[in-house]
C-alpha cells in the first residue's frame, strides 16, 4: 500500500493553489492522510477566512466516504441515503464540490479539499490538485 507523505501532500497543495490562481479564485487547499488528519495546507492571498475550515472539512468528507464531495449533494437531500449525515461523527460533512479522495486502487491514502470559490471552482481546484497524485 502506498502511503502519502508530507512532500507529496505539499506538492498537491501547491498544484491546487496554482490552479486556483489561474482561475482567479483565491482559495485554501488542504490535504489529509488516510486517517483524515491534516497533513498539508495552503491559503492563497485573498482567500476568505471561512475557506480555511471548509477546505479541511471537504478533505475530511471526501476521505471519510471515499468519494468526491460533488457527488454528495443529491445523496444528502431528504429521502436520500445520506440524509442527516452532516455532523454525524461530530465533524462537519460538506456535500458540495471541492473534496476529492486520493486512492491507491481501492485503498484510501488521503484526500484533498479546496474552498474559496464557487462549488464548481472548488471542485476544479481539488481535481487539479488531486491529478498530481500518482498512486
Amino acid at each position: 500500500m502506498t502511503q502519502l507523505d508530507y512532500a507529496q501532500a505539499a506538492a498537491i497543495v501547491a498544484a491546487g493553489i496554482q490552479a486556483a490562481a489561474e482561475m482567479g479564485s483565491p482559495s485554501s487547499v488542504a490535504v489529509v492522510d488516510s486517517g483524515r488528519n491534516l497533513l498539508a495546507f495552503g491559503r492563497s492571498d485573498g482567500a476568505i477566512l471561512a475557506s480555511l475550515e471548509v477546505s479541511q472539512a471537504k478533505a475530511y468528507t471526501a476521505g471519510s466516504l471515499k468519494m468526491p464531495t460533488a457527488d454528495l449533494s443529491a445523496l444528502v437531500q431528504p429521502g436520500g441515503p445520506f440524509y442527516g449525515l452532516s455532523g454525524a461523527d461530530g465533524r462537519p460533512f460538506i456535500p458540495f464540490g471541492g473534496g476529492v479522495p486520493l486512492l491507491d486502487g481501492d485503498t484510501l491514502v488521503g484526500a484533498v479539499g479546496a474552498a474559496g470559490g464557487s462549488p464548481d471552482q472548488d471542485d476544479a481546484v481539488a481535481k487539479a490538485a488531486a491529478a498530481t497524485w500518482v498512486g
